[in-house]
């Protein structure tokens, strides 16, 4: 016979946990907590909890956020000055061709998950023209602060899963109580 033990429930344990986001991003390092958020849905999305997604989701967003700090890093080095249109133009270009770079190195095993390069991707964005991060408009910090967040989301996936998952107990058996 084997019983399963109730656990906390997963809204309310989810909810504690969503709660400690606050010390994380209501500090002097303006950390976009948000991204916990984004990792932390993706996990689910990507199958949940478990080493698969893991090693799915991790490479995914980072190479996705990776390819965002390209083109901010190209767009600020090779923006003309002369107009919005000139400007607009250069940029589109720069998405273009490393958001086509991107989307082939989908092709590889190691980065399948595209859905998890454009939550990078995005989340990058964000963070940098947001103002999030240790050290606002600065393009690494913005890099390394959503990064961060992006890592912490499957690691609250599993806390979540970790301490609201029903477990399953072996009842003893009259020879196993010795």
């Amino acid at each position: 016979m084997i019983p399963v033990r109730l656990r906390i429930p997963n809204e309310i344990f989810s909810s504690i946990l969503a709660a400690t986001t606050a010390f994380i991003g209501g500090n002097a390092l303006h950390l976009p907590v948000w991204a916990i958020f984004i990792g932390w849905a993706a996990t689910y999305l990507a199958g949940g909890p478990q080493r698969a997604t893991f090693r799915a989701l991790y490479p995914t967003m980072a190479a996705g956020a990776t390819f965002a700090l390209v083109i901010v890093l190209l767009d600020t080095a090779l923006a003309p000055s002369d107009g919005q249109l000139a400007q607009n133009a250069v940029l589109a270009l720069l998405i273009l061709v490393v958001n086509t770079a991107l989307m082939y190195s989908g092709r590889t095993r190691l980065l399948a998950l595209i859905p998890g390069m454009f939550l990078g991707f995005a989340s990058y964005f964000a963070t940098m023209f947001g103002g999030f991060g240790f050290a606002p408009e600065n393009l690494l910090a913005a890099w390394v602060s959503v990064l961060v967040m992006l890592a912490l989301g499957p690691l609250y996936a599993l806390i979540a899963h970790a301490v609201t998952a029903p477990r399953e107990e072996r009842a003893l058996e009259p020879a196993d109580a010795r």
